[in-house]
């Protein structure tokens, strides 16, 4: 391979490094190492059919070029959608850079101190600006979240309401149609009718309502008060979930102040790109009292053992590996990194700058409204914050209106033969305003009135914000750039990421995110696309997805895929969505039992519940396989109802099982389908496919496989390939023709994130199939490599029947508790102090680091790890003897933080330098911790999770 080609830069290992690795390997070559790490049966007998890889400078002229393909208009389509202005210090410091976008989610407390501060800052901005109790650290995006909301309402009726079976929620008919559409499919599966009213008529009956949704603004543009009906609904025992607009709400009453249960939105419109319909960080805000039910992941304060003020993830029982199909929720994947800079907007503008945003807002928003009504336009919507909807007069047509916008470079709203709507934003100007008055007063033949800057503010008084919001010190200390590039640089002091060291995190696949991939999401010819654009503006963004959906499918060996899901999770339900619509349209809808492997990830049989499958777990053998004759009594047992098997290849147990086709060909026998997790598709890619194994359904995980960052936690894509039969069932949208007949939708955006989609783009560009295929056998390599150097200190859990792992293995640690009373959360927590992130910790197995290394890693960095983990073990072989006092030892009293490390006084029975430099080379690259070990039942004794009040300063 030429040394100019890319899969030199993304893979890790030179050849010469690979060819000292295969010889401790006992290997004569790559090629011979992958024989006996995959089957024979399921090997593709031919190369990848992509195209060459380009080079990283050709590629970039190719992303470009696409690019340039996108035409960015001034667009006010508005719909949860809007132009924002993304301050520089934030982009540079935190969009661009790997030290953010390369983190994983803060399961890891101690090296996750300043993203989880950020987080902090974004819940505590939720909190203030919806006068909620309580808010998560984000959810996928609004739509989902206001499922997630209603899914809430529904696990929390009263003892009365569940035995009187009310399942019914109530709707405004104004909520976007995006929401609608989501909240419709969610409800499919969970046996939820939903009902949807006009918000001026709507009566809550108490025998048949269990909650109540309604947008604020809504999908009109009103403002409408809603406190009478909200208590109405509170006194037939009912909750009330509200979407709503976070800058809307810095001048308008929160709903948390007039009596909402929950809120939930966007979080787009603070300081992140529309970029075609994400990703963006939604927002999950509710009442002290439902702290316990709050989907997804939650940000809290604790203490560290030292007693200093710590963070951590909260109320972490809620996870699905623990509850399983009990789980009242599948989310997974978060949206971090936007989150993140969401967060970081607030503290930037601060409470007084995003008032002032949003009084401008407004104020032209009114503006406009008197120009226009000087034209003799009827105003619709009689309020307002943003947005105007109007009815052209009798003549002119909203075509011809459409017409003459799109000659001026302008996008409006537009709605049956007559109706407009125009939504404002921050990145409106005067200039804006002048040209709307000329495009419309052109257009109905008028003369163009002069602006009225004086208008009057347009919001009734009992819904003026009169509260004051965000008092705590963090949004009022960064106004200047230098002060706030100084924060953003303290608080990635406190983190560590790939560009640290190997975050060997197994089935989490944290790969190189190439800086060529990642250059184009910020051009605003990606970024600045409004999701509802017309198609024909777009016309790079649908090149790029139609190539990638095409090379996904001959990657998956599938015939199609939908880019809709924006997780893994969603990804999962999406495709078990697609089974249960082929079956229905079969005439065997009643086929609802998903068989799932106790070792299948916790959020499988979550998806399955969510999508009103009923979950049946199957056995694993001694070696971590599905025990298939388990399975197939079960298959056979309940044949007559089988919808579906979920099933993860390479197990979770990170073994290539020989029988797998064997087990797809029981399911079809029996009437099922076979629905593969594709967590594990680093192993495949070129080597197999679930085609090949006989996969009906699968989703990829694009920020693990195909090289998306993780973003200390999301951004996330979990598209779904199909098979033939399938393809007809895949996701469609309500808004914008994403050119699929079926009736269920999954995201808000009728691509889900695309924003993001260029990354994966590149990588599979650059990379082409050959680059692909070596990637996925270095990836098997350097898990081997890793396999064969541990095994003798630590024991590998499972390999495949040549003794062979696949891409990652598991480390199994339950032996040195016996002998030493070292857990495996203790080596976990040591690791740091050599500069490490963890291995996943006690999953599948309880007491086992599981560890995948990913094909970017050199044999230099994998033989650091390796040298750690041996001299973890010395560590804990003085234990073991007695050389090292069982509970005041470095494993015990890990991580060590810089300011224990360099107290005046320190008590422990060994040095601080074997305590901050176990080996020569930490010195050279230490990474001093903030805090030591994280109490986490304290914080969950003591939920706190909003930033300090300013009074705490004082």
């Amino acid at each position: 391979m030429s040394q100019f080609q890319f899969v030199n830069r993304h893979v890790g290992p030179r050849k010469e490094e690979a060819d000292t690795m295969l010889k401790k390997l006992g290997v004569s070559s790559l090629d011979e190492l992958i024989v006996q790490a995959v089957p024979d049966s399921i090997r593709m007998d031919r190369p990848l059919n992509l195209t060459d890889g380009m080079t990283e400078d050709v590629f970039l002229k190719h992303i470009w070029k696409l690019a340039s393909k996108n035409k960015v208009l001034k667009t006010y389509i508005g719909m949860g959608y809007y132009g924002t202005l993304t301050p520089s210090v934030i982009i540079r410091n935190v969009l661009e850079n790997p030290v953010w976008y390369t983190s994983y989610t803060p399961y890891q407390a101690e090296i996750s101190q300043g993203r989880l501060e950020a987080l902090l800052n974004f819940q505590t901005m939720i909190t203030e600006l919806t006068a909620m109790d309580i808010a998560n650290a984000s959810l996928l995006d609004e739509a989902t979240a206001m499922a997630e909301a209603m899914i809430m309402m529904y696990n929390t009726r009263s003892r009365s309401q569940v035995k009187a079976n009310i399942n019914t929620c109530l709707a405004d008919e104004a909520i976007w149609p995006q929401t609608r559409a989501v909240i419709e499919t969610r409800a499919l599966g969970l046996g939820i009718d939903l009902e949807f009213v006009a918000s001026d008529q709507m009566v809550f009956d108490r025998d048949r309502h269990f909650g109540l949704i309604l947008q604020y603004p809504d999908g009109a543009g009103r403002v409408s008060d809603y406190a009478v009906l909200v208590k109405q609904v509170h006194e037939a025992e009912g909750k009330v979930a509200v979407a709503t607009d976070l800058l809307a709400l810095t001048i308008l009453t929160p709903p948390g102040e007039w009596g909402a249960d929950i809120v939930v939105g966007s979080s787009q419109r603070m300081g992140v790109p529309m970029a075609y319909g994400g990703p963006h960080a939604a927002f999950f805000a509710t009442r002290e009292e439902l702290k316990r039910f709050i989907p997804g992941r939650i940000i809290g304060i604790t203490k560290d053992v030292n007693g200093n003020r710590a963070l951590r993830m909260a109320l972490q029982t809620r996870e699905q590996h623990i509850k399983r199909e009990k789980a009242t929720s599948n989310i997974c994947t978060a949206q971090a990194l936007l989150a993140t800079m969401a967060g970081f907007y607030a503290v930037y503008h601060g409470p007084g700058g995003l008032s002032d945003i949003a009084t401008r807002v407004h104020n032209y928003t009114c503006v406009l409204s008197v120009g226009l009504e000087q034209l003799g336009l009827k105003r619709l919507n009689s309020t307002f914050f943003d947005t105007l909807h109007y009815r052209l007069p009798k003549g002119p047509s909203t075509e011809k209106l459409r017409s003459m916008a799109l000659a001026r470079d302008i996008n409006l709203l537009y709605s049956g033969v007559s109706e407009f709507g125009i939504s404002l934003d921050e990145t409106t100007s005067e200039a804006d305003l002048t040209d709307l008055l000329l495009l419309v007063a052109e257009c109905i033949g008028a003369d163009v009135p002069e602006l009225n800057l004086q208008a009057p503010c347009q919001l009734p008084e009992q819904l003026k914000r009169t509260s004051g919001f965000m008092k705590q010190e963090v949004f009022h200390k960064y106004r200047s750039e230098t002060e706030m590039m100084r924060y953003v640089k303290r608080l990635e002091r406190k983190d560590m990421s790939l560009a640290h060291s190997m975050i060997s995190l197994g089935s989490c696949t944290m790969k190189l995110n190439a800086a060529s991939e990642m250059f184009a999401i910020s051009w605003p010819e990606f970024a600045g696309l409004h999701p509802f654009a017309p198609l024909d503006q777009a016309r790079g963004y649908h090149e790029m997805m139609v190539e990638l959906r095409a090379d996904l499918a001959e990657i998956t060996g599938l015939a199609d895929v939908s880019l809709q899901p924006n997780s893994g999770a969603s990804g999962e339900y999406s495709g078990l969505m697609v089974i249960r619509a082929w079956h229905e349209s079969r005439g065997e809808g009643h086929r609802d039992i998903a068989l799932i492997p106790a070792s299948a990830h916790g959020t499988n049989p979550a998806s399955a519940v969510m999508a009103g499958l009923k979950v049946v777990v199957v056995k694993c053998d001694a070696r971590g396989n599905i025990d298939l004759v388990d399975m197939r009594e079960k298959a056979e047992a309940h044949k007559d109802h089988l919808a579906c098997i979920m099933v993860t290849y390479p197990s979770t147990h990170g073994v290539f099982e020989a029988s797998i086709q064997e087990l797809c060909q029981v399911i079809h026998d029996n009437g099922g389908q076979v629905y593969m997790d594709g967590a594990n598709m680093n192993a495949q890619v070129g080597l197999t496919s679930p085609g090949i194994i006989g996969a009906d359904v699968c989703h990829l995980n694009l920020h693990k496989t195909f090289a998306i960052p993780h973003g200390g936690g999301g951004p996330g894509v979990g598209p779904i390939a199909v098979a033939a039969h399938l393809v007809d069932f895949l996701p469609g949208h309500p808004v914008i023709d994403n050119k699929r007949p079926a009736m269920f939708t999954v995201s808000a955006a009728p691509w889900g994130s695309a924003g993001v989609l260029p990354i994966t783009y590149g990588y599979i560009k650059m990379m082409g199939g050959e680059g692909l295929t070596y990637a996925t056998k270095m990836a098997i390599l350097n898990a081997n490599y890793l396999a064969s150097e541990l095994k003798a200190d630590y024991g590998v859990l499972y390999d495949g029947e040549r003794g062979r792992v696949a891409h990652e293995l598991i480390l199994d640690c339950r032996h040195l508790k016996t002998s030493s009373g070292i857990s495996e959360l203790d080596i976990a927590k040591r690791l740091m102090d050599y500069g490490f992130h963890a291995p996943t910790l006690s999953f599948p197995v309880h007491g086992t680091l599981m560890v995948e290394p990913t094909e970017s890693e050199s044999l230099s960095e994998l033989d650091r790890f390796v040298e750690a983990m041996r001299s973890i073990r010395r560590e804990i072989a003085e234990v073991e003897s007695g050389a090292a006092d069982k509970t005041d030892n470095v494993l015990k009293n890990a991580p060590h933080p810089e300011q224990v490390v360099s107290a005046d006084i320190w008590n422990h029975l060994y040095g601080r330098e074997k305590a901050a430099f176990p080996l020569p080379w930490v010195r050279e690259n230490k990474f001093w911790l903030t805090v030591g070990r994280v109490d986490d039942a304290y914080g969950d004794r003591n939920l706190v999770c909003t930033c300090d009040p300013i009074e705490s300063y004082q």
